[in-house]
Parts: C-alpha cells; structure tokens; sequence
C-alpha cells in the first residue's frame, strides 16, 4: 500500500479586526485512489462575489480574497487535478470551512449528523449567520454520519475512510455538530481540531492561556461555550497521554499552521 502524502494548506487567510492574523487550515490527502481535502475554506464563487459572505463577517474578519488562495487552485498548483478529489470532509459547515464545496462538485461530502441538521435548518440566529446555503446550493453529495460507530483514544468517531484512516471525531461545542478528523500515518496521528480551539496557547499543559480577543470571540460564536470548554480540556488530556502519538492543531492557529507547513511535506517512514 502507497503511504498517504499529506500537504497543509491555507484556504483563507484573515486579518481580524484588533487581533493577529489567522489562517483557515484544510488538509490535502493524497493515496493511490484519489485525494481527500479536510475543510475548504473560501472557494472560487466567494472570492468573486465576497458579498455572500455578508458584511459581518467581511469587515470583522478581513479575509484576503484571492483565487490563487482556493483550495481548488492550490490543488492544481501543487500537479493534482482537483476533479480527482473524491471525498471532503468537514469538521463543520460554518462558512470559511465549506466556502469551496461547489470547486469539487462530484466530490462526497462527509459531515456529521447534527451539523448537517443544524446548516439546513438555521433555524437561531447564531445559526443564520455563520452557515451561508449558496456555498451548496449546487448539491453536494451528501455523506451524513448519523453515529459514531468506532472508539478513538477514548473518543467516539465515525470512520470516513479505512485506508488511510480517517474519522469523523464529535466535538460540539463551537457548533452543534462539530467534530475533529483524524488522519492516520505509519508512526502516528493527526488530528485536525477545527474549531474546538483558535490558539495554540490552549493546548498548553502547564498554563493554558488565550489572548482575551480570541477569547472572546470563541465565546460569542460558540453555539454552546461550556461544551466548547469541556472539549478542549478532553484535547489537552489527550495531548497529555502522548503527545508523540496523536499531533493536535486547529483551523486557525498560524503558529500551528508555520510549524506543519515547514515540515517534509510527504510520507513519514
């Protein structure tokens, strides 16, 4: 079996008001069979028409709108053809996560249950802003994990793929139905937090700290905060157990972001 190459890329680059900039963090798989993209960012139509997008979220965030930024241009910069990019699966539907969904039409959609429920019905108003339908209205091809049918490290998880393994990891809080996705590799796992957590310093063993910003900001938009709270406690716990096993980062941590992008890009042997 080809050992899975993984590329890290970032699919919005934004400059929030008051705070440092921040990253939109997917992952690009590459196996034998075909390419898996965890997380989107903003695709090609946001960055032609930002409007969809909404006001809000475009003065407050500032993203850097730009096609060569898309996940869909960055696949082909990198000598992949995006139409080979069968599976995308998303920690969550928020809009600078599922923004490049319609860039990979033919491609399945994995998300779990209670987001799925949640975008679609918007029926808060938390819910109506952060999760914008025309990203698919073309009709993704929808996979909808209703269970979580495997044991992670003591967490539930639906598997995606088997080889390389990937889950699905629930961790609501930020949304209803957030989760993690686990990526396996020879000697060890990553785990793509989303938005469980925006800052590295939270993951610290010794003195978890955030700046009062960021703090806030994670506050304002979680759709539950102590469920968020409880998740990022259980991710520290398992950093904690062995740190060399299971590499944690975020969506939009750019310290986090520097660290993987300077590594050997490539399988680990």
């Amino acid at each position: 079996m080809t050992v899975p190459t993984i590329h890290h890329l970032d699919c919005a680059p934004m400059h929030p008001v008051g705070g440092a900039p921040l990253v939109a963090h997917c992952l690009l798989v590459v196996t034998g069979s075909g390419l898996v993209l965890v997380d989107t960012g903003l695709g090609a139509a946001d960055v032609r028409d930002p409007r969809r997008l909404g006001a809000f979220f475009r003065r407050t965030m500032r993203p850097t709108l730009d096609l060569a930024r898309t996940a869909a241009y960055q696949i082909r910069a990198l000598g992949y053809d995006p139409y080979d990019v069968q599976d995308i699966v998303l920690t969550h539907l928020d809009l600078d996560h599922a923004g490049g969904l319609a860039d990979f039409p033919d491609a399945r959609v994995h998300v779990m249950a209670d987001e799925y429920r949640a975008a679609m019905r918007r029926d808060t108003r938390l819910d109506a802003g952060r999760y914008v339908t025309a990203q698919w209205a073309h009709g993704p091809r929808w996979i909808v994990h209703d269970t979580a049918d495997s044991n992670w490290h003591g967490f539930a998880a639906a598997r995606v793929l088997r080889f390389p393994d990937i889950l699905l990891v629930p961790l609501p809080g930020h949304t209803r139905g957030h989760c993690g996705v686990a990526v396996q590799q020879p000697d060890r796992w990553l785990l793509h937090a989303g938005d469980a957590y925006f800052f590295h310093g939270e993951m610290d063993l010794r003195r978890p700290r955030c700046p009062r910003p960021l703090g806030l900001h994670q506050r304002l938009t979680a759709d539950n905060h102590g469920q968020r709270m409880t998740q990022v406690e259980r991710l520290r716990e398992l950093r904690r157990a062995d740190p060399r096993l299971i590499r944690i980062f975020s969506s939009h941590d750019a310290h986090e972001f520097a660290q993987f992008s300077e590594e050997r890009v490539g399988p680990l042997r």
